[in-house]
């Protein structure tokens, strides 16, 4: 019993909240929450943090360090907590669950984030325009669209962007220093290699829990996933039109511009996007990098080997909701609804 005391006398109270603290410097920590003192600054965008730890770990968006890698896929992340979530994408462990509807999450934050669409609180709100959101960092990016303010900046050319994934993927235009030792095709991140790997090996590890089917990346599967729930969340602020990319509707806004910022250097024609324009480069050069395994046919889009290998396979992912006939080509599903609607292909 005396121990006991001992060991209580030796933790540290908070004299706002009453909360327990086993160590002194957690307690300094502690009540910055009350205080909202924030001691440590990044140099590149002013950003304050309470804690060291978060400081450095923030830095990490600047200099696009990920020194976590995960030992099934090969990504990286740039925080433990980051990665211990993304391993659950392979466990299957969705420890966090919505009271409301049962809905179960990997992530704490996703599940936050999804109770919201139950309550549809929007606590975050733009002084400039009045637009809400439901989290603080949507809030953030936001707002940048009124002040320009573009705090993330390419080491290499110091070309500025305002959010933090553009500026990552824009570092790897300057280098791609891992090939495919199968096709040659280099990338500047190690995890979009072992990702492009899998267009050579057939391999899907990601799996929709609605329609079982398989991806090679989560992302993908985070974008199929869309077509079940019909979420669309990026908003076109000229003609209103929805997507459930962010990329894709950055594609769209080039119709109501104009804009066509990939140029052809053999003919000087232009295009919206890169796709496009790779696509059009090989009517060029004649380039078929993508095989079958099977009968070695060899194409030039990686979505016509997709197309084809069905012929070998007999695989027929799209299926019609009305009579449940299935189909290899999605276009083929398409003039087949319009049997049931009437409408003209």
């Amino acid at each position: 019993m005396e121990r006991m005391s001992q060991k209580v006398s030796k933790c540290h109270k908070c004299s706002i909240c009453g909360k327990v603290l086993t160590a002194k410097c957690n307690l300094a920590i502690h009540r910055r929450t009350h205080t909202g003192e924030k001691p440590y600054h990044c140099e590149v965008c002013e950003k304050a943090f309470s804690q060291k730890g978060n400081l450095i770990e923030h830095k990490r968006t600047h200099t696009g360090e990920k020194p976590f890698h995960c030992e099934i896929c090969g990504k990286s992340f740039s925080t433990k907590c980051y990665i211990k979530i993304h391993k659950r994408i392979h466990t299957g462990e969705k420890p966090f669950h919505c009271e409301i509807c049962g809905k179960t999450f990997s992530g704490c934050s996703s599940a936050k984030s999804h109770q919201l669409i139950h309550t549809g609180e929007k606590r975050y709100h733009c002084e400039i325009c009045g637009k809400s959101f439901t989290k603080v960092n949507n809030l953030t990016r936001h707002t940048r669209t009124h002040t320009g303010e573009k705090p993330y900046k390419c080491d290499d050319c110091g070309k500025a962007f305002s959010d933090v994934s553009a500026c990552e993927t824009h570092r790897g235009v300057h280098s791609k220093p891992y090939h495919c030792e199968i096709c040659d095709k280099a990338f500047s991140v190690k995890e979009s290699l072992t990702v492009h790997k899998r267009v050579h090996t057939g391999e899907k590890p990601y799996h929709c829990e609605v329609c079982g089917k398989g991806f090679t990346s989560s992302g993908t599967l985070i974008r199929h996933k869309r077509t079940h729930t019909g979420e669309k969340r990026h908003h076109c602020e000229i003609c209103g039109k929805a997507f459930p990319e962010k990329y894709v509707l950055t594609l769209h806004k080039r119709i109501h511009t104009g804009e066509k910022p990939y140029h052809c250097e053999v003919c000087g024609k232009d295009f919206f996007d890169s796709s496009s324009l790779k696509k059009h480069i090989r009517m060029h050069t004649g380039e078929k990098a993508h095989h079958c395994e099977i009968c070695g046919e060899a194409f030039s889009e990686n979505g016509s080997l997709i197309r084809h290998r069905r012929i070998h396979t007999g695989e027929k992912p799209y299926h019609c909701l009305i009579c449940g006939k299935e189909f290899s080509l999605k276009s083929s599903l398409t003039r087949h609804t319009c049997v049931h609607t009437g409408e003209k292909p």
